[in-house]
């Protein structure tokens, strides 16, 4: 007891208050008295056990805040949408599992104009968001962005389209067709829209599908003409695929995080990571 009282810095008779308290929480008796000693009892023996293994889990969470602290491991919420998901994120997983491996990326499938709004409302840490006109200016002081790609649109046409054996497509050559179209409040409507207009027509919508591939078989069935980013064209595509003629419209694709979670290393690495990978993308082949 006084050697204990020693090593904690208490009066042996604290100790043996302890003690007693901690008798009294378990219900049983932890030491017996042998003379002017003390022993521990089977019900401190196993008790023991126990505190052992508690120190240890406790030595365990304070070496993960420690890291956690240092910004060498911890959880990043990331928001994208499919098509960035497949050629951005998944990729830089892969590369950031070996060259970050405390990081743990969880990801959010949302549409190309919701990751933003996910990331101030502090849902997310990370979003991969498409320009459109409701996007914070890139002046935004709430926001650090960098650039990831710029994706041009190209032309989905049915086999009898007379286009379809062209090289090319001059958007003016659809102005008669009927048209499938992303859905009102999709940010590439509006980029579509923009590009017809700057054509000099506006085109007669008919069917409406954020998916891609839905869009390629609706056009493959004759049912209209569409543009689509080139990236996210489906493989094989069941309908005919066709550059536009300069200058296409484009997808502009960038990362987002919170300005005053810039500096987090962990971030940091993942913003990287995902610029490597986008530079690596087949954009003009």
């Amino acid at each position: 007891m006084t050697a204990a009282a020693e090593v904690l810095h208490l009066t042996p008779s604290a100790v043996s208050q302890q003690l007693a308290a901690l008798e009294s929480e378990v219900g049983q008796e932890l030491l017996e008295r042998r003379g002017r000693r003390v022993a521990i009892t089977s019900a401190g023996r196993l008790l023991l056990e126990h505190a052992d293994t508690i120190l240890i889990e406790v030595e365990r969470a304070e070496e993960a805040m420690r890291r956690h602290a240092e910004g060498s491991t911890g959880e990043i919420r990331v928001a994208a949408f499919s098509t960035a998901i497949s050629l951005l994120v998944a990729p830089s997983l892969v590369s950031l599992r070996a060259s970050t491996p405390g990081l743990r990326l969880v990801v959010r499938d949302v549409e190309g104009h919701q990751g933003i709004t996910q990331l101030l409302d502090g849902e997310v840490e990370l979003a991969i968001a498409v320009e459109h006109r409701g996007t914070p200016r890139a002046d935004d002081e709430r926001l650090t962005r960098i650039p990831l790609y710029a994706e041009p649109f190209v032309a989905v046409i049915p086999s009898t389209h007379p286009a379809a054996d062209a090289q090319s497509v001059d958007l003016t050559a659809l102005s008669a067709d009927d048209w499938v179209m992303t859905s009102i409040g999709n940010p590439l409507r509006d980029v579509v829209l923009l590009a017809c207009e700057q054509a000099g027509f506006q085109p007669r919508i008919v069917h409406t599908s954020d998916d891609f591939h839905s869009v390629a078989a609706l056009v493959a069935a004759n049912a209209g003409v569409s543009l689509i980013p080139r990236l996210a064209v489906p493989t094989p595509s069941p309908a005919v695929i066709r550059p536009l003629t300069d200058p296409p419209p484009v997808r502009r694709v960038f990362a987002a995080t919170r300005r005053g979670q810039a500096d987090n290393p962990l971030i940091a690495a993942t913003l990287k990571t995902l610029a490597e990978t986008a530079a690596d993308l087949p954009l003009t082949s």
